[in-house]
């Protein structure tokens, strides 16, 4: 199995900048694609980017241009954001899938308010 972790959220202003951090553990040499998703209260989970082994990237378009996810390894994966705006605010989880099988961190809060 593959363990997350993320850490990182917080309170900033609008157009300013966060880093957040997912530690990875387990069963690492499993992972196919690692990623970040975000959830606001009574909306459906939202995926915002995927990076794969190569290092080949995906972003959703709301945050093209303003996120950027890199990674060394699977150990640990960044998502830095910047130029955010109020509609970022959620909390953000770290995914990992494995064949086809999601594993979840518990997610941090980002709230971007003035």
């Amino acid at each position: 199995q593959v363990q997350l972790v993320e850490s990182g959220g917080g309170l900033v202003q609008p157009g300013g900048s966060l880093r957040l951090s997912c530690a990875a553990s387990g069963s690492i040499f499993r992972i196919n694609t690692m990623g970040w998703y975000r959830q606001s209260p009574g909306k459906e989970r939202e995926w915002v980017v995927t990076i794969m082994n190569s290092g080949t990237t995906n972003y959703a378009d709301s945050v093209k241009g303003r996120f950027t996810i890199s990674k060394v390894d699977w150990k640990t994966v960044y998502l830095q954001m910047n130029s955010l705006k109020p509609e970022d605010t959620a909390v953000y989880f770290c995914n990992a899938k494995v064949q086809g099988k999601n594993y979840w961190g518990q997610g941090t809060q980002v709230t971007v308010s003035s």
